[in-house]
């Protein structure tokens, strides 16, 4: 998964330098940052990306303090001091010698217009805890495998952002250009803030871009943030996909949906880890959902209701600063190895912490046996294209391309896919399944196409109930839940129009016109782009041969999970919070009139008041009525 968080003047830049850059620890004062970096056995930053040849950098150098101080704190040239020093040599002034180190417009301009100027934005990469795991408790090649995975992945992604969506902008947006070549500073860290396994990479994405040459000097102008922000999920899902497809790939492993919260999208966690050693490496889960408890409590004496979806994710953001523990002291990793290993022994013992590898290859080796890789892209294109307009109502590419490369990782399950499937799913879901409705308007930019909006015919199901558990009381289904029940109305019906109906033996022979269509069905079903092959698949199957393949490595892939627990009876509905509310109350109604009618009938009355005649009338009534399944002349 992918997080950004942005960097700016002030002190900023410096919790980057001092403790960033120092794995995430607190750096003494005064302490060189390589002579920290070599006592605490860290290891130093990195540079990545196309943009370094212009600055001088080479890619996999070595990333310097001085480097990280004049980039990313003051905006100049990461070799400012040689090139101001030449020039006051040659007679320059020293304004005009500064002023040529600049890159792009002066830090000290946009300040004086009373602006925070964003100097970069740290991109955070870290895998699935499955993964963590696996990488802290196993042997030294099965951690080489999950680093190499994680930085091929890094890499991967960061490129993507490179050729697809990093862009500069000048004069008020009127200027626009494509820049693929990004200035990236990397820096490596193994344990979270409690000292448990998180592999995870910092990478500073330098706000500072070369626009064009249009002949002239080359200019430096600032990234187009507001669009890098929109395309985080997309650059998130390719780094999962990538990496973990890799993972498993090489060590013969599968994923395995993995609910965090009911309601929401599963996690594809790696199949045969335990999930008490993923809460044992997740240490801030459980005070970060505690906290929430008292969040949402809050929240709702102030408002009155319940947070929703956008609430939500603002309140658990404030759990999660709420319980963030102080930073550490900042260890080797062969230390940290081996506090892991003795951490899980005394806790899960020594069978489960040593099996580990060989109970996920054996999980692994099950799901893959089960699930054939391959990917029937129309039916993907249905699922994709229903989950996204559910969830959003309108959407762009950057939702589809998203929910395709999810869409790959949970059909697959961690098999390998051939190279721009998640584009040629996510075309075929906008061109089959996406209307436009972004109209450009005459005298304006067109929009680019990442830029055009759509939205889909899919009925979306009306909300349900789900049963609570563990004394929990019913919650409303969520869009998510509702979009798989949509989308697997439309596969359903896709896979029934694609079967035709078995011949009989005694049907008449086909006509002309039939053969025709039966061709036709069968080159439609036949066409998979991109089709995974697997060994023993018949070449020349028949179109109601390949739905039905395709509709079993479905049910397989993807099972039915999302609507456990989906309840149409009424006895749950009438357990949800409002209308135990609604019961409560007429509940506390009908005790009152009770309590009035036995304050107002005295005991050892003489006479019967009018409420007792009436009573006794009503009952005379009632015992001359029929019995229930009696003729009416019938008396009981």
């Amino acid at each position: 998964m992918l997080s950004v968080a942005k960097v700016q003047r002030r002190n900023s830049w410096r919790y980057y330098v001092r403790g960033v850059a120092f794995g995430d620890g607190r750096r003494p004062v005064g302490q060189a940052l390589k002579d920290a970096q070599e006592m605490a056995g860290l290891p130093p930053g990195r540079w990545m990306g196309r943009g370094l040849a212009a600055l001088g950098l080479t890619e996999g150098a070595e990333v310097s303090e001085r480097q990280l101080e004049l980039l990313f704190g003051e905006g100049r040239h990461p070799d400012a001091d040689r090139i101001e020093r030449d020039l006051l040599d040659d007679g320059a002034d020293a304004a005009t010698a500064r002023r040529a180190t600049v890159l792009g417009q002066p830090i000290e301009e946009i300040e004086a217009r009373n602006q925070t100027p964003l100097l970069a934005l740290d991109f955070t990469f870290r895998p699935q805890a499955s993964l963590h795991v696996l990488w802290a408790l196993g042997d030294d090649h099965t951690r080489r495998i999950i680093e190499q995975a994680h930085e091929r992945a890094v890499a991967t992604a960061l490129r993507w952002v490179e050729d697809e969506v990093a862009e500069t902008r000048w004069a008020s947006g009127r200027g626009r250009a494509k820049t693929p070549a990004l200035v990236v500073a990397a820096f490596r860290h193994f344990d979270n803030r409690d000292g448990f396994p998180l592999l995870h990479d910092h990478c500073l994405v330098l706000n500072r871009v070369q626009r064009p040459d249009d002949g002239g000097e080359p200019k430096w102008g600032a990234l187009d943030t507001v669009r890098l922000y929109r395309h985080v999920v997309a650059a998130g899902t390719l780094y999962t996909l990538t990496m973990t497809t890799e993972v498993c790939e090489e060590l013969g492993l599968a994923t395995v949906p993995r609910e965090v919260t009911p309601g929401l999208r599963p996690v594809m966690e790696i199949a045969g880890v335990d999930s008490k050693l993923i809460d044992w490496s997740s240490t801030r889960r459980q005070r970060i959902e505690d906290a929430l408890e008292g969040l949402t409590y809050k929240f709702a004496q102030e408002h009155g209701r319940l947070p929703g979806e956008k609430a939500r994710h603002g309140i658990g953001w404030q759990a999660a600063q709420d319980t963030r523990p102080e930073k550490k002291t900042p260890r080797p990793l062969k230390q940290l190895l081996a506090w892991w290993k003795a951490s899980a022994l005394w806790r899960f013992g020594q069978r489960m912490v040593d099996g580990l590898l060989e109970r996920c290859r054996a999980a692994g080796a099950a799901i893959r046996a089960r699930v054939v890789p391959h990917v029937d892209v129309v039916l993907a294109a249905v699922d994709v294209a229903a989950v996204v307009s559910t969830v959003r109502g309108r959407f762009s590419r950057r939702h589809v391309l998203a929910e395709a490369r999810r869409h790959l990782l949970e059909t697959l399950r961690g098999q390998a896919f051939p190279r721009g499937l998640d584009s040629t799913i996510t075309d075929r879901a906008l061109s089959g399944h996406g209307r436009q409705f972004t109209v450009p308007q005459p005298g304006r930019r067109t929009p680019a196409a990442d830029q055009l909006f759509y939205t889909a015919d899919f009925a979306e199901p009306a909300p349900w109930w789900i049963a609570g558990a563990d004394g929990k009381p019913p919650r409303e289904s969520s869009r998510y839940e509702r979009a798989r029940v949509a989308s697997l109305a439309v596969r359903n019906a896709i896979r029934a129009a694609r079967t035709p109906p078995a011949a009989g033996p005694d049907d008449a022979p086909a006509t002309t016109a039939n053969a025709a269509h039966t061709e036709a069905l069968r080159d439609q079903a036949s066409e998979a782009p991109h089709a995974v092959d697997h060994q023993g698949r018949d070449g020349a199957l028949t179109a109601a041969q390949r739905a039905a393949a395709v509709h079993a490595h479905q049910q397989a892939a993807m099972p039915e999970l999302y609507m456990e627990g989906r309840t149409t009876d009424p006895a749950t509905w009438l357990r949800t919070p409002e209308n135990l509310e609604r019961l409560a109350a007429l509940t506390r109604a009908a005790n009152a009139r009770r309590r009035a009618f036995e304050d107002r009938e005295a005991p050892g009355a003489e006479a019967a008041g009018p409420v007792d005649q009436h009573r006794q009338e009503h009952e005379q009534q009632h015992r001359q009525q029929p019995g229930q399944g009696q003729g009416r002349g019938l008396q009981p």
